[in-house]
């Protein structure tokens, strides 16, 4: 199934589900009230709409929003621009972040440019949404837990990332001004025909174009830590409540900090960047001017 928050000119935003080019929109104060329904419990209503007839927002709030760091050849390439090794933690365990699930972008939404950065970046990654809580969760039990996916653009302000983390602390700064999510939640069910052989992972294209032109192409399937085992360590002694969403990290080529070895071009004010997931569809924002 697919689901989506979308709003119409006479409406306010509102859940929905999302079949054969058609939106239905579902009796639900928000998201997380589908998610901890259960999307095997929703029904088709009636009422639809053609797909040009609504708006898309971002599909949920997120309770919390924490990324993880989990695509190795993003990891090297970032670690070698930066003149050092991967640290061998790193194949230890899989690690991640908390960003802010307050500050949420939809589909078509502009970006705002923080006045305190010269080095705005894009980064193409994969979100899974917890449809069922749980604490101490086993990796090959993770997909129990998973309600479904969508795109995510951490967006980031490298010059202030790279002098906050010379502090042994951080991302913060750097990160927390704006995360994309959108344009849909696609459940774990409807990608079955795309599921590789690991916990929570698709063999799904990654896409990412800036202004048209394509920049960035990566796959799902090739990430060293699972959101299975994401969603291990994550619940290891901490509780995981529906409605949590975890970022996969960038997946490899999916950032300027990759492309251009540190140095940029950067993204500019008017810049269009589309990011692509094959099954889940385009999240698509344009940056704005700095205030």
């Amino acid at each position: 199934m697919i689901f989506a928050t979308i709003s119409t000119p006479h409406s306010a935003p509102q859940p929905a589900l999302v079949s054969k080019n058609r939106v239905y929109p579902l009796p639900f104060p928000d998201m997380r009230a589908v998610i901890q329904t259960g999307a095997d419990k929703i029904q088709l209503p009636e009422v639809s709409f053609a797909m040009n007839e609504v708006k898309f927002h971002a599909p949920l709030r997120p309770n919390t929003l924490r990324d993880a760091y989990a695509f190795e050849q993003h990891v090297k390439t970032a670690n070698q621009n930066r003149g050092r090794e991967v640290p061998e933690e790193w194949y230890k365990f899989p690690v991640f972040y908390y960003t802010n699930p307050n500050s949420i972008f939809g589909p078509e939404d502009e970006i705002p440019y923080p006045h305190y950065t010269q080095a705005l970046d894009f980064e193409l990654e994969i979100a899974v949404i917890i449809g069922k809580g749980g604490i101490n969760i086993k990796s090959e039990d993770a997909s129990k837990h998973i309600f479904g996916y969508t795109i995510f653009n951490d967006w980031s302000a490298r010059d202030v990332q790279r002098e906050e983390m010379k502090v042994g602390l951080g991302p913060a700064k750097g990160k927390d001004f704006a995360s994309s999510l959108g344009p849909v939640i696609v459940t774990s069910e409807a990608l079955a025909d795309k599921a590789v052989d690991r916990t929570g992972v698709y063999d799904l294209t990654m896409t990412a174009k800036v202004n048209g032109v394509e920049m960035s192409r990566g796959n799902f399937k090739d990430i060293f830590w699972s959101f299975g085992e994401i969603i291990a360590r994550v619940s290891d002694s901490c509780e995981l409540q529906a409605g949590d969403v975890i970022g996969s990290g960038t997946v490899g080529t999916g950032c300027l900090l990759e492309l251009t070895k540190t140095q940029g071009p950067w993204l500019n004010e008017g810049d269009v960047v589309e990011l692509e997931i094959e099954r889940i569809g385009i999240l698509k924002n344009t940056i704005g001017g700095k205030k």
